[in-house]
């Protein structure tokens, strides 16, 4: 027999009783801890989801009271709602699987069609942009420490009560976004509770015809079936009709989106919303019927998507940017505002076909600039469909500096002439990187004025946008300096001896590659001066990975540290640290390091012991290998860990 405790009904009306005081904060506890990957609509139902689960009911077997919670009952009853909460909603990040996939499952009534819920503008919102990308546990920490105000302690044990792998690690991490106190004490304001949403239906007019199309689809499918059951022979075996009331107009060619062709120089959203339908063969039905059918039911099919997106069907009509032959190829490119997808085929009775899907979301005059029509046999070169918006296009050679740009011809539809392309495969192991082609696009100056920017190709359907941060320049109060473009001598300078590190990231699905420098210093022994930088390869989702490297004034760029999926180096991970242990050429072994613009000074302890009160650090190595560590202080005030496999942070 069970001796385990009970929830008795007097202790759930204490837990009810504290739920629904601390209702609007435990809903934003749900809310900014659950995936970012989730929509805003799902993300709410889900929050609230979990909160109202987080009710015992009576009889449940309870855990023993927290040593944190202290004598208060309110108190010690909120802890218990908010560990319930945190196991619901930690789930994805491989805790409590369970639990998550319970309240993961649609929504119960009320429930109203085309009903959508969302968060106020701001605050909340603004919120989880800041920890996009970041673990749920790392989430939660900051939630439950910055807005909740929990101590450190106290953090880290109701995180390990939640089922957290690594609580303390998770509150460090979360210490070490750089989060602004403005966006703090917003959050704390009454206007910004998480609990209150914003509710709006759908299109009510595009509601009603899509269900007149989803009854005239059914009656079609059923006399389709009719006349299937007496023998009739499929047109195309490999593009079978999905069934439901979505497809009947999402996958309706007739109701494909197309946009003037003038829209682009009268919006203020200059991204693929403003792609008009271009190519020969936009009035095609019956391939726009093959392509739309394709996406939703593959068969046979090559399906290829970029890593972190789906290849699920469009729950809307999508866009029609392109249908067209090229290279013999005919091609087809729809997009459905968070993705893109290629339809390709050889003929329309072959099973030659192709369905490529990338992620798109928050694309701008840049990342829309270009897509990748086809390429040739070998992988050589390949065709782009440029924005309505270039007006030239050429071709430079990334890793020659100096290198003269080349005119890349294109039709009035967008149609590049073949350009050249990086080799899809890494060079061998000591053997030269001959060349890496770029394309440089100029927008119209009716949009912005002389406004040129560096594409590469790395291999999958939307190219990715090259920028360059200089080193720092004025004092460490100064404002941080942007991204820029990479097309100024600078820019290239330092990019041309990195440029074929880029075959690196081939198998990532990345928005933008910038090369930061942060840092300059002489080197020991009379090896001459070096350049510190970080190379952010920033991924559509939100996270990056990011490799630091010294850069010599001759010779191949030495590997610092990596890490992966962390904000460091971009616009929420401005203070950076890192060392190495390196070899001069006098064979002498010394420990480097280096600060971004706000360190004012770097400790290293452990194997070697010294200090310096700079941005940079130079210490003799003797002995064998051993562990260092590094601490970097800041002008703001705090400390600085460096960067390593787990990414290194504010202290």
């Amino acid at each position: 027999m069970s001796t385990s405790q009970r929830f008795g009904s007097a202790a759930v009306e204490h837990a009810e009783a504290v739920l629904v005081e601390q209702y609007p904060r435990l809903v934003r506890l749900a809310y900014l801890t659950l995936p970012d990957t989730l929509g805003r609509h799902p993300r709410v139902l889900l929050a609230h989801k979990a909160v109202q689960r987080a009710l015992p009911r009576p009889g449940t077997p309870t855990a023993p009271a927290p040593a944190d919670a202290g004598t208060d009952e309110t108190d010690r009853h909120l802890t218990l709602v908010r560990s319930r909460v945190l196991r619901a909603t930690l789930a994805p990040s491989g805790t409590a699987g369970g639990t998550w996939a319970r309240i993961g499952r649609p929504p119960v009534p009320p429930f109203v069609w085309g009903l959508r819920l969302w968060p106020p503008a701001g605050g909340i919102d603004e919120a989880a942009r800041t920890l996009s990308g970041a673990p749920a546990p790392v989430r939660a920490a900051f939630v439950l420490h910055h807005l909740d105000e929990l101590t450190q302690d106290e953090t880290v044990r109701l995180l390990g009560r939640a089922g957290a792998a690594d609580p303390a690690g998770a509150l460090r991490d979360a210490l070490a976004l750089p989060v602004a106190e403005e966006l703090l004490r917003a959050l704390r304001r009454p206007e910004f509770d998480a609990s209150v949403v914003s509710a709006r239906p759908t299109d009510l007019l595009r509601r009603r015809r899509r269900a007149r199309a989803c009854w005239a689809g059914l009656a079609t499918l059923a006399l389709t079936l009719t006349v299937l059951s007496v023998g009739s022979p499929s047109p195309d075996p490999d593009v079978r009709p999905a069934a439901g009331p979505a497809a009947a107009g999402a996958l309706d060619p007739s109701r494909l989106q197309r946009v003037p062709s003038d829209a682009w120089s009268d919006t203020a959203r200059v991204d693929f919303t403003a792609w008009p339908a271009r190519g020969g063969r936009t009035g095609d039905r019956d391939l726009l019927a093959r392509a739309l059918g394709t996406w939703a039911a593959p068969g046979t099919t090559r399906v290829t998507a970029a890593p972190g997106t789906t290849a699920e069907p469009p729950p809307r009509p999508p866009q029609l940017l392109y249908a067209g032959d090229v290279d013999g190829r005919t091609v087809v490119l729809l997009h459905d505002g968070d993705r893109v997808v290629r339809y390709g085929e050889t003929g329309p009775g072959s099973g030659a076909r192709t369905l490529d899907v990338t992620r798109t979301d928050e694309a701008g005059v840049t990342t829309a600039a270009a897509l990748t029509l086809s390429r040739a046999p070998g992988g050589a070169s390949a065709r782009y469909l440029l924005a309505p918006w270039i007006a030239t296009a050429a071709t430079r050679d990334l890793t020659r500096s100096g290198d003269t740009a080349r005119t890349l011809p294109f039709a009035a539809d967008g149609v590049t002439a073949p350009a050249p392309v990086p080799p899809a495969a890494a060079p061998a192991a000591g053997a030269p990187c001959a060349s890496w082609p770029v394309i440089e696009l100029t927008s119209s100056t009716r949009i912005v004025e002389k406004h040129s920017f560096v594409l590469t190709d790395l291999g999958a359907l939307s190219p990715v946008h090259l920028t360059y941060t200089p080193l720092p320049d004025g004092p460490a109060a100064a404002p941080a300096r942007q991204p820029r473009e990479a097309t100024g001598p600078e820019a290239r300078a330092a990019w041309a001896p990195l440029a074929c590190r880029l075959g690196e990231l081939r198998s990532g699905a990345y928005k933008a590659v910038n090369v930061w420098d942060f840092a300059a210093a002489q080197l020991p022994d009379g090896a001459g001066r070096a350049v510190w930088s970080c190379t952010r390869a920033s991924g559509w989702a939100g996270p990056g990975d990011v490799t630091v490297r010294l850069r010599l004034e001759a010779g191949t760029p030495q590997d610092v540290t990596r890490a992966r999926s962390t904000a460091a180096c971009g616009r929420f991970g401005q203070h950076l640290l890192a060392g190495f242990r390196w070899r001069s050429p006098a064979g002498r072994w010394y420990l480097l390091a280096a600060g971004s613009r706000q360190v004012t000074g770097i400790t290293a302890t452990g194997t070697v012991r010294a200090g310096s009160s700079e941005r940079t650090l130079a210490a003799p190595w003797s002995g064998p290998d051993g562990a260092v560590s590094l601490t970097g202080t800041l002008a703001g005030g705090g400390t600085l860990t460096a960067l390593d496999g787990d990414r290194g942070g504010r202290d």
